[in-house]
């Protein structure tokens, strides 16, 4: 597989920044505030309509009801009560009688702000009348007719919402604590003893209940998987280098028998190259399968000398292609990780480059922090390239060359160390591979153990 990208640590879960209970008390509060504008603009429209409507309306009821008394009987005197006054003056007489603030006001609707009266004039033949009803009273009515009834409604609304929000807390509540648990959770190692059965809240029922129990239930099986993960680990561990010891053992032994034949020790050679290369692998992938705070066994090594080696390895594969393989150390890093790492990230490089170029040149270049190793084979295309460590996928199908699986294993290899991959094609002209890493010593290494 010839593809790649930068590659990135994924991010994990990122905290929700506000929680369910959050989010319905803000809603309540919203409500709260919403109506109480509405009631205070109803207030307003009430208070206003009582004075200019209701008074307005009785006072036109007041003179009518005066002109109909005065019908039947001329000597009926205008109505004067506790809240209500009312003047006449007939045609032609004098309008002396008046108190000065009625004085010259024409028909209709007056308040008098300053007097604290509200006024209806009405003229007839029979004269003018002047109905004035008291600012304070109307004032007083509409206190007790208009503005506590709305009071009332918005104490209840207020009291409504209240318990409304107190209920709905108490059905949000279970959902709220089982987040709380989840969120807890170390992925590796997730804590479900909180969810057990017995140990729920006494008020977690119904669909709560049964939302506790499914994730009970799943982080169980994730145990149980990450315990055979963890299993497989170690066994692997032991199984598998066992057969690779007898195979290094056996093929030493067999060498050093000094009749042996060239074309025997030859493959002999190659039987331990081979069982040094899958005791790398079967390393890097139990790296891979450890734990991500598991610090593997690690050591200061010289990276020139890993490339020397891989390089040594890689001119085998080109056989008789007219490639030339060249290795320059323009720098001398030394780098603390599993040397083994570096092998196979190299090795997979140096076998791409190896087996996708037919003619040209295979070059590897060591500088302080970097390794890039370049090659003038078929490249890829940009859909090729945006594909980049996928596993199992190949840019060149036609080409019968390994399994896709090179790639993904570096990139996951560089991230597990913190090393960066990088990958630069063009169609038809070559890749450029770099792996970029700190020279620096890790958190909590001796600086002096580098020599």
């Amino acid at each position: 597989m010839r593809a790649g990208l930068h590659s990135r640590r994924p991010v994990l879960n990122a905290p929700m920044p506000h929680g369910l209970s959050r989010k319905i008390r803000i809603a309540f509060i919203l409500q709260v505030v919403m109506a109480s504008l509405a009631i205070v603009i109803a207030f307003f429209v009430v208070g206003t309509l009582f004075k200019y409507s209701f008074i307005r309306s009785s006072l036109q009821e007041e003179a009518r009801h005066y002109w109909e008394l005065r019908e039947s009987a001329a000597a009926q005197p205008p109505p004067n009560t506790f809240s209500l006054r009312a003047y006449l003056v007939e045609p032609g007489g004098s309008a002396e009688a008046l108190p000065a603030y009625l004085r010259g006001l024409a028909p209709g609707f007056h308040e008098l702000k300053s007097e604290g009266q509200m006024v209806w004039v009405e003229r007839k033949p029979q004269g003018t009348l002047y109905v004035a009803f008291l600012r304070e009273q109307a004032n007083r009515l509409a206190w007790w007719f208009a503005v506590l009834p709305a009071m009332l409604a918005l104490f209840a609304i207020y009291g409504a919402t209240w318990l409304t929000y107190k209920s709905s807390k108490r059905l949000v509540s279970p959902v709220a604590w089982l987040a709380r648990q989840v969120s807890r959770w170390d992925p590796r190692r997730p804590d479900i003893a909180a969810l057990a059965p017995d140990r729920l809240p006494a008020d977690m029922q119904g669909e709560a209940r049964q939302l506790a129990g499914a994730l009970h239930a799943l982080g169980e099986r994730v145990e149980a998987q990450l315990t055979r993960e963890r299993n497989f680990t170690r066994d692997a561990s032991h199984e598998l280098r066992t057969p690779l010891t007898v195979i290094r053992v056996a093929s030493d032994m067999a060498l050093a028998d000094e009749t042996l034949e060239p074309r025997l020790a030859r493959s002999l050679r190659r039987i331990q190259r081979a069982g040094r290369d899958m005791e790398a692998v079967v390393d890097a992938f139990l790296i891979l399968a450890r734990e991500p705070d598991v610090v593997p066994q690690s050591e200061w090594f010289d990276v020139c000398e890993v490339v020397h080696e891989e390089a040594l390895k890689a001119r085998m594969l080109l056989g008789d292609k007219p490639v030339e393989l060249q290795v320059a150390c323009e720098g001398a890093p030394r780098i603390y990780a599993p040397p083994r790492v570096l092998h196979v990230v190299l090795g997979n490089l140096l076998r791409n480059a190896c087996s996708y170029t037919d003619r040209g040149l295979v070059e590897v270049t060591v500088h302080e922090g970097l390794v890039q190793v370049r090659d003038t084979g078929i490249g890829m295309s940009a859909e090729a390239l945006a594909r980049a460590f996928e596993p199992f996928y190949r840019a060149r199908p036609e080409y019968p060359v390994g399994t896709g699986l090179g790639l993904s294993i570096v990139r996951r290899l560089c991230e597990r160390f913190g090393w960066t991959i990088e990958l630069e094609s063009t169609l038809d002209s070559g890749t450029t591979a770099r792996v970029r890493f700190s020279s620096q010593p890790p958190p909590g290494t001796d600086p002096y153990l580098q020599g």
